[in-house]
């Protein structure tokens, strides 16, 4: 059974905390999560979104909606941070932690380029579940999502042609609303990087316009990088 936790951090707390490491956005994150209304948080000021700042006692969910994992507690069914870190939730296994944190820390933002695996995927859009950032492993799973609107410039039909599920993809992050990364395949640099037979799991060979499996001669379409077999995991 975790330890008792109180239900929001005061003031002495805080300001216990606001040097540890912390670069000055989030010094100024902490600051405002704290004096947007007293003792008591305010969960719109502090967010629920995968990445964002959270401190002890901060609500990240119900057990309905999510699995607690580390770094956090349940209360009532509500789910609470344990620790001052970064809020992780997973969509595709439904679970939520916090990672402690560390100054430096890698966290995807807006505009960068991100490597991870397919998961759900439906005709409009997939799910990824982000584990690279650049050329840095990730220490956390972040979810992002890929819309079909957001794979190329000219028309895209349907997901089916672009990815499928265990497929390995780059792609660049053009927002973090509604709690995930917002992904895009436009460009020659991004898309699939390593993709799988949907019949055998056998890795794919690139074949001018289509993708053929070397083992079943399985033929498949996917929207590939111009580096695809080549590009590091």
């Amino acid at each position: 059974m975790p330890p008792k936790q109180p239900p929001y951090p005061n003031k002495r707390f805080i300001e216990k905390h606001i040097n540890l490491g912390y670069t000055r956005s989030e010094k100024a994150s902490v600051s405002l999560i704290f004096n947007n209304k007293g003792n008591s948080m305010n969960l719109k000021a502090s967010g629920h979104k995968s990445g964002h700042l959270v401190l002890p006692g901060e609500r990240l969910g119900v057990i309905e909606e999510f699995i607690p994992d580390s770094g956090t507690y349940v209360k009532d069914g509500v789910i609470y941070s344990k620790i001052v870190g970064r809020a992780l939730m997973d969509l595709l296994s439904k679970r939520v932690s916090v990672y402690p944190l560390i100054s430096g820390t890698p966290v995807p933002k807006v505009s960068a380029i991100v490597v991870g695996q397919v998961g759900h995927a439906q005709s409009d859009n997939v799910l990824v579940r982000i584990f690279k950032l650049g050329s840095k492993k990730l220490s956390g799973v972040f979810t992002g999502v890929l819309h079909v609107s957001d794979v190329r410039e000219r028309y895209v039909k349907s997901m089916t042609d672009v990815c499928k599920p265990g497929d390995i993809i780059r792609a660049k992050v053009i927002s973090d609303k509604n709690q995930v990364y917002h992904l895009s395949t436009n460009d020659k640099s991004l898309g699939v990087i390593y993709a799988f037979c949907s019949r055998c799991a056998s890795l794919l060979e690139l074949k001018r316009y289509e993708m053929q499996c070397p083992k079943c001669g399985n033929v498949e379409k996917r929207k590939t990088a111009l580096d695809y077999g080549k590009g590091e995991i």
